[in-house]
């Protein structure tokens, strides 16, 4: 039995890959997209502990070890094997010397025994290596494994239905120019039999002028035929992108934090291959196909054994081109990755051109980008060499039949079996059956990449949204608003991390202002990403009054909370609706509003556009106090029942801070506010100050309170505030 084989979508998913793999050959389909849950993968990729953590999750038994090749040989397989010390590999079958191994980011291999050494071996001296040995039990044969999800080729040819108009007006076209081409073999064959043999200028007149008006007609066919295509394939595109936009604005945080930008990138690009191949590369050759039955009949009529000559010749160059089908589907991948890896390389110089200037690093960062083009100069060289060896081939092919059918079309016209005017409809027939062949085989490979855009679009589309239309949501908030947190516990994905917050129990009352004061890493922020819902605790509940957090609407959530970020972000755009981003057209009263108490007039009345001025990557550039200011704007404008501050005002100076944070008490009143903060002279009027240590609770009470216990809060605060020395 051949050993089954996947391969990973992006560079970070070889270990689920591999395991899918596995659970494959035992029978069980298991989507990447689960399995990369249950590796708990993120940025990094994937550790050897995750991979054993989510094989042991679907029933299989496992166990990491580090042996030497005389033990590996002993083995059980297949096993996964840690790879050139940054990859994973499946190695199933060791026979004869020769050690087979399934690579997820190439194919099913095999490696002698030095060559396979070399990859494997990560102690040189001791000659070991590390593996994972896996084995199935009762509870894997209980599993149902998972039904594809997703797109589908049926489902995306939907997309074509709301066009069938243009498609039967298409349809149309081709009847019309089918028809007028027909005619052409005919009229040169009256020209040469008729208007020649009888010297006839009149006649070929006449013919010339029949063939003038169907050129115009045909030409005339086919401008009106593309105007009808570009049409239907921009609005189909269109169609496509959005809906995946729609997706992926759907999908919760934890699919952003282990996705390069890049991948995403490339992902859109994937879908102009689909809706390339749904519209000009499918319906081309449809029209095409209908030349190849008219004419193939017409040629019959004219002599049957050149047309058997053209399809045995067809039949040759289409299994040439289809010998090559699997290599193009592995270089396909390979520039997949690097142009994600280019792509996020690109992004990150524009981005960080200030730190690499600030340290020098220009030539470094310069190098970088220049070994990605390096690797993707190799695959390009690949590609065109796979390239030219098709086209050779199949010109070839074509060229000998085209040799062989003039031979046999020149001996049937010396023969007397056909007219000279027979043999030049004979040639122009043979050149316009080539077109149809060429676009079929075209279709083929547009087919191929389109599948592999499909099945790395799938790994999208077959997420779970953040809030999934299966479950029933609470649309409305309880009466009594408080906020709850019992007994929580988190960490962050990826196998062996520590918990970020351990057995946190908070209440947060209703109307009142919160601190959540300690040393960085203690856990603040994560506890206001749990609030806003970007991640679900591991353990333990928040609710907010007699409803859990987990029951209540994303969006109705959401709607009651405005929150400023560390890192949040400016959009290329005016500074109203940088304030105003959820309204269209910003309430201009509502915007006075924000931008007193945020105190930033000053700055916007000394601009000469004012709140129309634009900024972000695309406008005027704000330091980093600005910017927080406009922040602050953002959440005030959207006038929020909770409000949560990441450390809000920590780049504005001592003026700034006091006017806004006088601003914000009067704001601030009948509000629940969350404030996390290093500064602590913005949370000292807080109603409780809770701190944290390592992700746990270690004091809490009013500031008086805490200053006068002498412990953790009583430290941080006495060189800034000078209680005591």
């Amino acid at each position: 039995m051949k050993f089954p084989h996947y391969k990973q979508h992006d560079k970070m998913d070889c270990g689920p890959t591999c395991l899918r793999m596995v659970a494959k050959y035992y029978g069980r389909n298991y989507s990447l997209r689960r399995l990369r849950e249950l590796c708990q993968i993120n940025r990094e990729g994937v550790s050897l502990l995750g991979i054993s953590e989510a094989a042991e999750k679907v029933g299989f038994r496992s166990s990491g070890v580090k042996i030497d090749l005389e033990q590996l040989k002993e083995a059980e397989l297949p096993c996964i094997l840690h790879w050139r010390q940054n990859h994973f590999v499946v190695l199933y079958r060791i026979e004869k010397g020769i050690y087979y191994v399934a690579d997820p980011a190439k194919a099913l291999i095999s490696y002698t025994e030095k060559e396979f050494t070399r990859n494997w071996v990560s102690n040189k001296e001791l000659y070991d290596g590390i593996a994972l040995f896996i084995s199935p039990t009762p509870k894997f044969y209980e599993e149902e494994g998972e039904k594809n999800r997703g797109l589908s080729w049926s489902f995306l040819l939907r997309y074509r239905y709301a066009y069938s108009r243009l498609i039967v007006q298409l349809f149309f076209g081709l009847g019309i120019g089918s028809i007028l081409q027909l005619i052409t073999p005919f009229l040169m064959q009256s020209v040469v039999d008729i208007g020649i043999n009888t010297r006839n200028i009149n006649f070929i007149y006449l013919i010339l002028i029949a063939q003038v008006m169907l050129f115009l007609g045909s030409a005339s066919v086919n401008f009106i035929r593309s105007w009808i295509m570009l049409h239907m394939t921009t609005r189909i595109n269109v169609s496509i992108l959005t809906d995946f936009l729609t997706k992926l604005m759907r999908l919760p945080m934890n699919f952003f934090d282990t996705k390069m930008t890049g991948d995403i990138m490339q992902r859109m690009g994937d879908h102009k291959r689909i809706e390339g191949f749904l519209t000009g590369t499918t319906l081309n050759t449809l029209f095409s196909f209908v030349n190849l039955i008219v004419f193939g009949v017409v040629l019959a009529y004219y002599n049957t054994g050149i047309l058997l000559i053209f399809l045995i010749s067809t039949s040759l160059y289409a299994a040439w081109i289809l010998l090559f089908m699997k290599r193009r589907r592995e270089l396909d991948f390979k520039r997949f990755d690097n142009s994600s890896k280019n792509q996020s390389n690109m992004i990150e110089l524009i981005g960080g051109i200030q730190e690499i200037k600030l340290h020098n690093c220009e030539q470094q960062k310069r190098w970088q980008w220049e070994s990605i083009q390096a690797t993707m100069f190799k695959v390009s060289i690949k590609s065109l060499a796979l390239s030219q060896y098709q086209q050779a081939g199949s010109m070839f092919i074509n060229q000998a039949k085209n040799i062989l059918i003039s031979f046999i079309s020149a001996k049937a016209v010396i023969d007397g079996h056909l007219s000279l005017g027979g043999m030049m409809a004979v040639q122009y027939m043979v050149g316009q059956l080539n077109s149809p062949i060429e676009q079929f085989l075209g279709l083929i490979q547009s087919f191929q990449d389109a599948k592999i855009s499909l099945e790395r679009l799938n790994e999208v589309h077959q997420m779970e949204d953040e809030e999934s239309t299966n479950k029933h949501w609470n649309q409305a908030l309880p009466t009594d608003r408080s906020i709850r947190i019992a007994n929580l516990t988190f960490r962050y994905p990826g196998a062996g991390n520590e918990p970020v917050l351990e057995k946190i129990n908070l209440d947060i009352p209703q109307g009142k202002t919160t601190a959540i004061v300690g040393m960085s890493g203690s856990g603040k922020t994560t506890i206001l990403k749990l609030l806003m819902r970007f991640y679900e605790p591991e353990k333990g509940e928040i609710e907010i009054g007699t409803a859990k957090l987990s029951q209540l609407s994303f969006k109705v959530w959401r709607n009651h909370c405005g929150m400023v970020m560390q890192d949040g972000f400016i959009f290329s755009d005016s500074i109203a609706n940088n304030i105003g981003v959820s309204d269209e057209y910003p309430d201009l009263d509502k915007l006075q509003h924000a931008i007193k108490i945020a105190n930033i007039e000053e700055f916007v009345d000394s601009l000469p556009l004012g709140l129309n001025t634009k900024i972000g990557s695309g406008g005027n550039g704000i330091s980093q106090g600005q910017k927080q200011r406009i922040l602050i704007a953002r959440a005030v404008y959207k006038d929020p029942e909770y409000i949560f501050f990441d450390e809000a005002t920590n780049s504005l100076d001592a003026n700034n801070e006091r006017v806004i944070m006088d601003n914000l008490q009067d704001f601030f009143a009948g509000k629940t506010v969350v404030v996390v903060a290093h500064r602590l002279s913005t949370v000292k009027n807080a109603d409780n100050i809770v701190v944290l240590d390592k992700g746990r609770i270690i004091e809490q009470g009013t500031h008086a309170e805490l200053s006068l216990l002498k412990g953790e809060y009583f430290g941080l605060v006495k060189n800034q505030l000078e209680l005591a020395m």
